[in-house]
């Protein structure tokens, strides 16, 4: 047996250690300040307890704070097992299941003990405190490696009939460990955690809210209570947090709908929406620019139908993996009045189109296409319908009902790196006029069940990669970042993630390098070669959907949209009556003018209308009293300012023009 193990740190230096040693105590031995901030180790590439002794020779790098991502996940795992040794030592009998860390917390599911109601709201801040009292305690978190008959044994006994349930799924030959908090409570876990209890900030976590679930999320299984929290390495970052979170429920889409009469929901057409002319002004002016830019950009804009073949979905190859998602229809039902079956277990089946390209596939394909016609851009603001579960929908964020601003372009292998360059700039003038300066780009590799060959994909893989250096965007700057096995089953794909006004981040555009599909539905041009030929399909998107884009846009903005989006740009308001022939003027020359204006001739005070125009984000109001009409003045007050600009009513009708003009044609 070894007496020493060499650990290799990230500087270059290799440290000799005894056997035995742990993470830990590399740690002490470069100093008192790093002991005190790590908080687990790399070791080899996996994280690992600091506790945990090295088995050999070993390449070691400490995680501390400012490795935040790993920081994060390890804090946010010890939050959630502390959450569950608060509620069982303040419910005894309280049976827990699992609690993971999240995007931005934890959560754990418990069922509460038989003697009492599942858990509420109303229990938060008890367990809250009992959480803190743990985490005072500092109590060793201690890794043991049991067997599977032990975890049974040890489940069964103390009632734990879920985890009994797990372990005994467990395999035999699999090292299934456990984690002692002190010396009174274990949980079974794979970890790593950190060394113990007091490594958590006592002020840095907080629970948010209850919510029912089902034991392995099958609704026939016993229901259990969901407890959420969010939990962060400071309190600076969780103020930071719930500071967000409180600005964006400000910014809530639906809260800002309702307030400006955009739109709104019922359960007579779950998933869909209902566009009320404020809000269908917004879709309009959206969808009129992006035409233009689609013009401008060399597109052709064509129709597809809604219904499809179910055999056109089963060729392209989606039916095997979004046929769940999909609203299926017989293609003819009988006329009968017998009492038999609907639909015959024979009958021909159709689906609505859950996306657009195997139509589009369609178009290519009638009569025969040369390279010199390539590339050919194909553009469609397609109606598409996927069977979301209720569950999921989320406002017009998540709908069953959406339109894309999709096209799909045909090109050759020779164009394709030159093809996307150019969607990528078009996306980043598009997302810049629209108010979205930060942006991501991430390339999304294949995924373990795909169609193509591995020289395929490394192909197209590698052409998205040189299309994004050649757009001079794989930096930094751009959060350049490859993400393995979360490609489409067809192609490899970019993601482009914005960035809104209080630092959220929302994955919107796409483009995706495809060779499956086409030679799925046999679509062919004819090469200078004179042969037939393949041609690559970039499937592509900048909005991702109105529907979608609208609610961002909403809340990046919170309602205060660019001028030109507004449905409302200006509504004209009278002090008093005797100003409401010059109001009507000016609406009049505010109208020829081509703005979306109002009067507001209401026998109210001007202070009441500037609330609720302000409260319905009318961009500019146009205050008028006796001295504007005898002058030919407006008092312009717009939204966000504390003062008023007295301006002559050519100067206000310039100014609001301007603003007006959609941003490509200024």
């Amino acid at each position: 047996m070894t007496e020493h193990v060499n650990i290799s740190l990230p500087d270059g230096t290799v440290r000799e250690m005894p056997a035995g040693s742990t993470p830990a105590d590399v740690a002490a031995a470069i100093g008192p300040g790093l002991t005190k901030a790590a908080l687990a180790a790399r070791i080899n590439g996996e994280i690992r307890d600091l506790n945990r002794p090295f088995d050999g020779d070993a390449e070691l790098a400490l995680i501390t704070a400012r490795d935040e991502a790993d920081a994060l996940e390890l804090v946010r795992h010890d939050y959630a097992h502390v959450l569950a040794e608060a509620v069982q030592t303040l419910w005894p009998g309280t049976q827990i299941t699992f609690g993971p860390a999240t995007e931005d917390g934890f959560y754990y599911d418990v069922k509460a003990p038989d003697s009492r109601a599942p858990f509420s709201l109303d229990d938060l801040p008890m367990i809250e405190e009992r959480m803190r009292e743990i985490i005072r305690a500092d109590k060793p978190l201690r890794r043991e490696v049991w067997s599977r008959q032990q975890l049974i044994d040890k489940w069964e006994a103390e009632g734990e009939v879920f985890k009994a349930e797990w372990a005994r799924e467990l395999p035999e030959d699999e090292e299934l460990t456990v984690y002692w908090s002190g010396d009174d409570w274990l949980d079974m876990c794979r970890g790593p955690h950190l060394a113990s209890t007091g490594k958590l900030d006592l002020q840095a976590f907080k629970l948010m809210r209850v919510a029912g679930a089902y034991w392995r999320g099958d609704q026939k299984n016993a229901q259990l209570t969901r407890i959420y929290g969010t939990g962060w390495l400071n309190k600076k970052q969780l103020d930071e947090h719930l500071h967000r979170l409180e600005e964006a429920a400000k910014r809530d889409h639906r809260k800002i709908g309702r307030e400006m009469d955009l739109f709104h929901l019922q359960e007579e057409a779950h998933g869909s929406v209902f566009w009320h002319p404020n809000g269908y002004i917004i879709w309009r002016e959206l969808e009129a620019y992006m035409r233009r830019r689609l013009d401008a950009g060399g597109y052709v804009e064509v129709k597809t139908p809604q219904v499809m073949d179910a055999r056109q979905w089963e060729k392209s190859g989606h039916w095997g993996k979004y046929r769940e998602n999909m609203f299926v229809i017989p293609d003819e039902v009988p006329n009968t009045e017998d009492e038999g079956p609907l639909v015959s277990d024979d009958a021909e089946w159709m689906a609505l189109k859950p996306m657009n390209c195997p139509a589009h596939v369609l178009i290519f394909k009638q009569g025969i296409t040369s390279y010199r016609d390539l590339p050919l851009r194909m553009a469609e603001f397609g109606c598409c319908h996927r069977n979301e579960p209720h569950g999921a929908l989320h406002g017009i964020m998540r709908v069953r009902q959406f339109t894309q601003d999709d096209a799909h372009i045909f090109c050759t292998e020779d164009q394709l790196v030159d093809e996307v360059r150019k969607f990528c700039d078009l996306l980043d003038s598009v997302y810049k006029d629209l108010g979205f300066e930060e942006y991501a780009i991430k390339l999304a590799l294949r995924p373990d069940k795909r169609f193509g060959s591995d020289e395929m994909w490394d192909q197209a893989e590698q052409e998205l990669r040189d299309a994004v250096k050649a757009s001079g965007r794989a930096t930094e700057a751009f959060c350049w970042e490859e993400l393995p096995g979360e490609g489409a089953f067809y192609a490899p794909k970019l993601e482009f993630h914005l960035t809104d006004a209080i630092g959220r981040t929302w994955q919107v555009g796409t483009v995706q390098s495809d060779r499956v599909i086409p030679a799925r539905l046999e679509a062919s041009y004819v090469g200078e070669d004179g042969e037939k030929h393949v041609p690559i399909m970039l499937h592509r998107a900048i909005l991702g959907t109105f529907e979608r884009f609208i609610g961002i846009l909403i809340e990046h903005h919170a309602g205060r949209l660019p001028v030109w989006l507004a449905p409302v740009q200006a509504v004209v308001a009278t002090i008093v009556s005797d100003a409401d022939d010059y109001a009507t003027q000016v609406a009049e020359k505010l109208k020829a003018a081509g703005i979306r204006v109002e009067n507001d001739l209401r026998n109210e005070k001007i202070n009441y209308k500037v609330r609720e125009h302000s409260l319905a984000k009318v961009p500019h109001l146009f205050v008028v009293g006796k001295r504007e009409a005898d002058e030919g003045t407006v008092a312009v007050r717009t939204l966000g300012e504390q003062h008023q600009k007295v301006m002559s009513l050519g100067e206000a009708v310039a100014m609001l023009t301007a603003e007006a003009t959609p941003p490509d044609l200024r």
